[in-house]
């Protein structure tokens, strides 16, 4: 009776153990689907009629993109190329190889272009980017109203030559039908090659006064 009576604590105390090991079973098999129930549905987040998800997501990784090439940018559409060209062919002209620095030269090229295409980027965010950021412009507007004042700077100071030149590269796949509206493809290039060619004209009109000194002193 005494050996009875001495085995029922251990019994009730093995019962007691197997009923929670049962219930952290139960819990441990429960949790996953508690997860699973509990999983963002990124589409939900979206407001109505927006993109999906994967559509922002592409274009978040656009827009990340196009900021780390904006200095790239900034002198493909921009007057900083003839100034800075001007600046070196000066530094040239006056026999000087490290003085000024060239963080100089930048600085002053860079707040020069800021000063000649004030209007420009005072127009683009007037009429693109402020109505963007203000919810009262689509985006896909918004792009083309952020990029007519600078399409209009660069048609305004591009050589006709040179717009031929990259259309006939091209081979007729971006051919000018309209000059206002010229693809990019053609006018950014052309662009370029006309700000260099200026910026040459200008720093060969700067360093010749010194060549001529320098003959005459020879």
């Amino acid at each position: 009776a005494l050996q009875r009576q001495d085995h029922r604590p251990a019994a009730q105390d093995a019962g007691a153990a197997m009923r929670r090991l049962a219930l952290a079973a139960l819990v441990l098999v429960a949790l996953p689907g508690a997860a699973l129930a509990q999983t963002v549905d990124l589409n939900s987040l979206l407001p109505s009629g927006a993109a999906s998800s994967t559509g922002r997501i592409l274009q978040i990784a656009a827009i990340l993109t196009a900021l780390s090439v904006a200095p790239g940018l900034l002198i493909m559409v921009t007057s900083f190329t003839r100034f800075i060209v001007a600046l070196s062919f000066l530094r040239s002209g006056l026999g000087l190889q490290g003085s000024p620095p060239n963080i100089v030269l930048t600085s002053l090229a860079l707040f020069m272009t800021l000063f000649v295409m004030a209007p420009t980027f005072d127009r683009a965010w007037r009429e693109g980017m402020q109505p963007l950021m203000d919810n009262t412009l689509a985006q896909d507007k918004a792009l083309a109203a952020i990029s007519q004042p600078f399409r209009d700077f660069m048609l305004a100071q591009v050589r006709e030559k040179d717009m031929a030149l990259f259309e006939n590269l091209s081979r007729g796949r971006l051919d000018i039908k309209d000059r206002s509206s010229v693809d990019l493809r053609i006018l950014i290039p052309a662009f370029m090659i006309s700000e260099l060619r200026r910026g040459f004209e200008i720093g060969f009109l700067i360093v010749l006064p010194f060549l001529v000194i320098d003959m005459i002193v020879a």
